[in-house]
């Protein structure tokens, strides 16, 4: 198929590489001009802007920090079109972005009144996944529209989710990440905890895996540097899940939380904790950089 795929940040490049791989035509746009020339080595096209990389495509990718880029790219800013305007067609949209589901549901209406199929695909599996190709999509939208989407999706990930109408998918990424943001700031406190007194990180952390505080955290991604190879935490915390978007993702669960009157005391903590870290100088560093709230104090 002939895809366009706007934004090649630490997830959308490699995933916009798979569908390469996977036999697509895929022409492709970002603000950074490196983004675009690595891609173009992997055989994607690089094109001078989105309008030019959706012309004649059958589907669209967005993958972009925050509902305002979304809201920008598809309906315009100011005396700018968006997206939907300069398109040729009736090509499918896909927005793997993580927004708010509101966002999703607004440029999703603004596509209907176009005749357009719009999805929100929100992904998990963070950058490994990416790369693997065994991302989580958990997709809002029509059945119709998420049958016809699968094809692609599987392209770049192994769990593919149908969660709902248009919105749903937003909803069921933004409860996941909350999950995600308490049980690592959970793990690095209970990780700081045992160091202070006398256990090795390393050793400590076996035994929680094989006991009942075993998570995806601990497990998976280890925060703590130098116990896991190939971990954000071994490469000083560089390129993964920014501590920024995790704070960014927070604060959607909060305001979800707001508008639907639900309890979230874990998941207001974690927020306020994830706010700090990044406040702190650290918005750049992978989120499993929290485990440094947890050694202020000591020696490097």
């Amino acid at each position: 198929m002939k895809i366009a795929f706007i934004g090649l940040g630490n997830m959308g490049a490699p995933m916009a590489t798979n569908l390469v791989k996977a036999g697509h035509e895929v022409g492709v746009f970002d603000l950074v001009d490196s983004a675009m020339k690595a891609l173009e080595a992997a055989g994607a096209q690089a094109c001078a802007s989105a309008q030019s990389a959706a012309s004649g495509a059958e589907v669209i990718i967005s993958m972009l920090p925050a509902g305002q880029h979304v809201r920008r790219l598809y309906l315009g800013r100011d005396e700018s079109p968006g997206l939907f305007d300069a398109l040729e067609g009736k090509p499918l949209i896909i927005d793997a972005s993580t927004i708010s589901p509101d966002d999703a549901r607004f440029v999703g209406d603004a596509a209907a009144k176009r005749g357009l199929t719009y999805l929100d695909a929100p992904v998990s599996g963070g950058v490994g996944g990416a790369q693997a190709g065994t991302l989580t999509f958990i997709v809002g939208g029509d059945a119709a529209g998420f049958e016809q989407a699968k094809p692609v999706l599987e392209g770049m990930g192994k769990n593919i989710f149908h969660a709902g109408g248009i919105g749903a998918g937003q909803v069921a990424k933004i409860c996941n990440n909350m999950l995600l943001g308490i049980l690592m700031s959970g793990t690095a406190e209970a990780l700081g905890l045992g160091v202070k007194n006398g256990l090795d990180p390393a050793v400590l952390s076996e035994i929680m895996k094989q006991s009942s505080g075993g998570n995806w955290a601990l497990n998976v991604y280890n925060p703590w540097p130098g116990v896991m190879e190939g971990s954000a935490a071994s490469r000083d915390y560089q390129g993964g899940f920014l501590t920024d978007l995790m704070a960014k993702d927070l604060g959607l669960a909060w305001e979800l939380a707001l508008g639907s009157k639900a309890t979230v005391p874990m998941g207001s903590q974690a927020r306020n904790l994830f706010a700090l870290h990044a406040a702190q100088g650290n918005g750049q560093l992978d989120f499993s950089s929290i485990q440094k709230l947890y050694r202020a104090g000591e020696e490097d």
